[in-house]
C-alpha cells in the first residue's frame, strides 16, 4: 500500500514537471519579439581560445538579427568570467563589433554571472537610460525566467527571442528551469 502511495506521488509530480515544462516550451514558441528599447542577450560558455561557443554564438547571432530588423537600436550582453578565464560580456561585445554593430549601440555587463544579476543589472542601466521595454535573447528554456526576473525588476514590457540552437543537453536544462522558474516567482 505505501509503494503504491509513493508510486502514485512520483508519477504526479513527474506529470507536473512535464506540464511546467511544457508551458515554458511554449512560452518560448509562441513569443514574439515586439520593437523595445534594448535586447537583452545573457551570456554563456566562452571556449578557452576567447571564441564563443555554439550556444552563445547563437545568442547573439539572433540579437543581430533583431538589432538589423530595427526591433531595437541597443543590445546589452551580461555575463560573467567564466572558468575559462574570460570576461563573457567583452567576448560578446566584441564579437557584435566584429558583425558591424557600432560600439555605442552595446552595453556591456561583466558582472552578470547569472540570470538574476543580469535582470538586476540590466534594470539599473534601463533606469539610467529611461527605458522601459526590453526584448529577453536566449535558448528557449532560459526566456520565461529571464522575462520573469526583467519584469520584477521594473522592466514594464519584455518579450523574448529564441536563439536558433538545440542541443541534446537542452532536455537537462529544460527541465532544471522548472525549479527555476518556481525560485524566481518566490524570491
Amino acid at each position: 500500500m505505501r509503494f503504491l502511495v509513493w508510486r502514485r506521488l512520483a508519477g504526479g509530480l513527474l506529470m507536473l514537471l512535464a506540464l511546467h515544462a511544457a508551458g515554458i516550451t511554449l512560452d518560448a514558441l509562441t513569443d514574439q519579439a515586439r520593437p523595445a528599447d534594448c535586447l537583452v542577450v545573457p551570456g554563456n560558455t566562452v571556449n578557452l581560445d576567447g571564441s564563443l561557443s555554439p550556444r552563445l554564438k547563437a545568442r547573439l547571432d539572433e540579437a543581430l538579427r533583431l538589432y538589423r530588423a530595427g526591433v531595437s537600436r541597443h543590445i546589452f550582453v551580461s555575463g560573467g568570467l567564466g572558468k575559462e578565464g574570460h570576461f563573457e560580456g567583452t567576448a560578446m561585445r566584441r564579437y557584435l563589433l566584429q558583425q558591424g554593430v557600432p560600439g555605442t549601440a552595446v552595453y556591456i555587463d561583466n558582472q552578470g554571472s547569472n540570470t538574476l544579476a543580469t535582470a538586476q543589472n540590466f534594470a539599473q542601466l534601463a533606469q539610467a537610460q529611461h527605458w522601459k521595454s526590453a526584448v529577453v535573447v536566449s535558448q528557449f528554456f532560459h526566456l520565461s525566467r529571464t522575462k520573469l526576473l526583467l519584469r520584477q525588476a521594473g522592466i514594464t514590457r519584455v518579450s523574448g527571442s529564441a536563439a536558433h540552437y538545440v542541443e541534446v543537453r537542452d532536455g537537462y536544462a529544460l527541465l532544471r528551469e522548472v525549479p527555476a522558474l518556481y525560485a524566481a516567482w518566490w524570491r
